[in-house]
């Protein structure tokens, strides 16, 4: 559908500098289109999109911290694509006991401590969101709920309207079925303004971590230990570049971080967590056997304990993140 409306937009556009083309003189000034670069704007937002790249248009520019957990992708990885509210309760129970235990699911479900209401009061559960995105930093937070399409939202609004749990005063988009609060009043003041950070997302992920900065080393590693690192970590820190945006995006059995483009430094921050003190859990708990691609400034892992890494990830405790001048 989105290739069919492109195409209809760039037949539009051709047929217009044909036009202008047929109906000038030889004598007019040449007339020139506009630099595309200028007219470029933020892209608004887009359901079709993965959903750490749609919420993207969501998400307020002062904040620094993304989580995004797409349930839709943890039901096929668990074996239960088609998994509602509308099924019985120990099949969905056993679907949240698994996504507890075993997968890297960096959000546990806003609307699971109300279900049993939101179920019996109208027909709705957490059972029914494909995916959730948590943002905060810079002043600001909040959230973003994406129900599934066939799901009636008149009971999502009749649940805001009478204010339960979570849900009290939240922002309802019924027609994207998007739930929210503090999200971005237009594309221009959101995170999909930045080019550096729409770049770091969109390949399908279960869980996906975009942060706008590098992670302090003190963050990362602990206060004072810097001041205690032998010759050859310290070394390791020399080779590392500027760092800014960067993601970590989940798979069933990957885990892929992406720092950005042509980053030389990719072997030294792949290294540091083997030459680090470690940290608790240990980062090679949930990221093994990491593989760099200085073209693509891309370290893949392959993933260790999903719960673990999960774990480390909104700890920040992520050694190839970590800040150059730390």
């Amino acid at each position: 559908m989105r290739r069919g409306g492109t195409a209809g937009l760039l037949a539009g556009t051709l047929g217009a500098v044909l036009l202008l083309a047929g109906c000038s003189d030889d004598d007019d000034e040449p007339v020139f289109p506009p630099d595309p670069e200028a007219s470029v704007a933020p892209p608004a937002y887009d359901p079709e999109l993965e959903p750490a790249a749609a919420v993207l248009a969501l998400v307020p520019d002062a904040a620094t911290v993304l989580t995004v957990t797409d349930f839709d992708q943890l039901r096929l990885q668990l074996g239960t694509p088609t998994l509602t509210s509308a099924d019985p309760a120990p099949e969905r129970a056993e679907f949240w006991r698994e996504v507890d235990a075993e997968t890297a699911a960096l959000t546990e479900g806003l609307l699971r401590p109300i279900e049993d209401q939101l179920a019996e009061d109208y027909g709705f559960t957490q059972d029914d969101v494909l995916w959730e995105a948590h943002f905060d930093g810079g002043g600001v937070e909040g959230w973003v709920l994406r129900f599934r399409d066939d799901l009636d939202m008149s009971a999502v609004r009749r649940a805001v309207d009478d204010g339960v749990g979570p849900l009290d005063g939240v922002q309802v988009a019924a027609e994207q079925r998007v739930v929210g609060v503090e999200v971005a009043s237009h594309p221009d003041e959101s995170w999909a303004a930045d080019v550096e950070l729409t770049e770091l997302v969109g390949s399908p992920a279960a869980a996906t971590y975009l942060e706008r900065d590098c992670i302090p080393f003190d963050d990362a590693f602990g206060s004072g230990v810097r001041e205690q690192l032998a010759t050859g970590p310290d070394e390791d820190m020399s080779e590392l570049a500027e760092l800014g945006p960067f993601s970590v995006a989940f798979g069933s059995d990957l885990v892929t971080a992406r720092l950005g483009p042509a980053r030389p430094d990719v072997f030294a921050r792949a290294r540091l967590a083997d030459t680090m003190p470690e940290t608790d859990p240990s980062f090679g708990e949930g990221f093994q056997r990491p593989v760099a691609d200085p073209s693509t400034g891309r370290i893949g892992y392959s993933l260790g304990d999903p719960r673990a890494a999960a774990e480390l990830t909104l700890a920040r405790h992520l050694p190839f993140a970590v800040c150059a001048d730390s």
